[in-house]
């Protein structure tokens, strides 16, 4: 089951890494920070904001 995120969360949630915005890819459940390139998971409704467990992104991401 999908869980979506609160949309305050988004609005004052930023990278880690970059303290940049994140975008929110509902279909692969992740927070994405362009400017790291990197996607972090969202698991149970929660955002896990550790850029060791953040996805690289590929090409064309």
């Amino acid at each position: 089951m999908q869980h979506d995120v609160d949309p305050r969360l988004l609005e004052v949630l930023v990278c880690p890494v970059t303290r940049g915005p994140l975008d929110y890819d509902r279909e692969k459940g992740e927070l994405v920070s362009k400017g790291a390139r990197l996607a972090y998971p969202i698991r149970d409704g929660v955002p896990i904001m550790l850029p060791e467990e953040a996805r690289d992104l590929g090409e064309g991401e």
